[in-house]
């Protein structure tokens, strides 16, 4: 098969980004022919990939830069003619054959006051969004919950949603199960969006955690020590702002807490868990269908601190470690070429 992509960054640089540039080395490997086309390249270009960079395009406003882009790939789909190939794009594009869908509908604006509407920024992303869904052939979530998401608010879509595929998991170094002391233990968190994903309830949570367990530490990994300081007013110690790192972090955690306010995945929990690291996280993060019972909690994002706390206790006093989570990018790669051989089938023969 032969199939081009379309993502504006091109490159392990974010959870969509890695999303991307894991799927089209597995599609490679396969046997598949894989070009892909960019805003730009931002790590060393694939030898048996073809990636066409587009040119970089102002950020601001997002909604301008977004159809400046499928401006641009348009255009350019005009110019090199790719007949017999599959488009699946990652962005607000109205070209292709597949898209994958990571994050939150913009559509629920419509939950918000009626005013909220009134601005050409949500009129122009509304209007992105639902071109991108109305024209390909199969929409695909990368989780259960962006998928209950869309047929809520497209359902006039919902049947070219297919499964969600998830993302895959690269795996690192697994944390060596041992006891955790009963006035100790570490913490982990990660997420450079850090108030989306919770930091402030986190920080309330693990200072519940140490009056009683006075050796027990928060490590922040992802937000610059600046931005977040001030959370720690008034500890004495207990905390590492660690800031950002990218070598795996996740075997030095004991329990990884996540106690997101909206996440559409988050990788950092399956990351968490192909380590075997135990996982505490909230209700809305599309990960939470990956939890087992044993391999951590998930817990209402309105709950009581008390209640959070309780869950991360019950952790930290496991008698054994969890089972490790497997999800390789190959495995990612095969649900796709499913999808691929039915639409080549049925449209592009």
């Amino acid at each position: 098969m032969k199939v081009l992509y379309v993502v504006r960054r091109y490159g392990p640089v974010g959870g969509m980004e890695r999303y991307v540039w894991e799927l089209t080395h597995e599609l490679r490997g396969l046997g598949h022919e894989v070009e892909v086309l960019c805003e730009v390249c931002l790590a060393g270009k694939p030898e048996n990939i073809a990636v066409y960079e587009l040119g970089k395009i102002t950020q601001r406003p997002r909604w301008l830069s977004l159809l400046r882009f499928g401006g641009r790939v348009t255009r350019w789909l005009k110019a090199h003619p790719h007949p017999g190939w599959l488009i699946h794009s990652h962005e607000r594009v109205n070209v292709h054959h597949v898209t994958t869908f990571h994050g939150p509908p913009f559509a629920h604006v419509f939950e918000k006051p009626f005013w909220r509407l009134l601005s050409i920024r949500v009129l122009m992303q509304l209007y992105l969004e639902r071109r991108e869904l109305a024209q390909p052939s199969c929409i695909v979530p990368n989780s259960q919950t962006i998928s209950k998401q869309l047929a809520h608010y497209y359902p006039q879509f919902a049947g070219k949603l297919s499964g969600p595929i998830v993302p895959g998991v690269q795996p690192g170094t697994v944390r060596a199960w041992h006891a955790i002391p009963a006035g100790g233990g570490i913490i982990g968190f990660v997420g450079k969006e850090w108030r989306r994903k919770g930091l402030p309830l986190a920080v309330e949570i693990v200072a519940r955690l140490r009056r009683t367990r006075p050796g027990l530490e928060l490590w922040i990994v992802g937000p610059q020590p600046e931005e977040i300081r001030h959370l720690f007013a008034g500890w004495q110690g207990g905390y590492r702002l660690l800031g950002w790192r990218e070598l795996s972090c996740f075997a030095e955690f004991d329990v990884l807490l996540h106690p997101a306010r909206a996440e559409p995945y988050g990788m950092v929990i399956s990351e968490a868990m192909s380590a075997r690291v135990p996982v505490v996280v909230s209700d809305v993060c599309g990960a939470a269908a990956q939890i087992t019972p044993d391999a951590g909690a998930i817990v209402p994002l309105d709950a009581p601190a008390d209640r959070w706390a309780d869950e991360i206790e019950k952790q930290l006093c496991r008698s054994d470690a969890p089972p490790q989570f497997a999800r390789g990018w190959d495995d990612v790669a095969r649900e796709y070429e499913t999808i691929y051989r039915n639409i080549f089938e049925a449209d592009l023969k």
